[in-house]
């Protein structure tokens, strides 16, 4: 079965939050999502309040920060691509020195991030 994005993150999640940001992790982490897509069910009222407010498209999926470090993190299916919004996106990220993955599967995360 085919993994959707939804899916990744969520194990992606699963797996993080409960081996780096328990009360007991010293330091303690965060992974937190950006749910741009929610926009997708609103009223043009809605997401002009949300605009309003700093929602832009184009956002990763998910934050991670770390001792010393915060990771923009885009999850993709295998096949997915980045629409042009989150090419900028990430190109603005790097270019302002942070690091910024596209995560296509819980063993690309655990590697690209976990071992970072």
């Amino acid at each position: 079965m085919d993994k959707t994005e939804n899916r990744i993150q969520a194990e992606c999640y699963t797996f993080f939050n409960n081996n780096y940001c328990l009360k007991h992790h010293k330091p303690r982490c965060i992974f937190f999502s950006v749910p741009n897509e929610a926009i997708q069910n609103m009223s043009m009222v809605q997401i002009m309040k949300f605009k309003a407010g700093g929602l832009r498209s184009g956002v990763s999926d998910a934050i991670v920060v770390m001792e010393g470090k915060v990771i923009f993190i885009e999850f993709k299916t295998p096949t997915g691509t980045q629409s042009d919004k989150q090419k900028r996106f990430q190109s603005t990220v790097e270019s302002l020195g942070f690091k910024y993955h596209l995560i296509r599967s819980l063993e690309q995360f655990k590697t690209e991030i976990c071992d970072l």
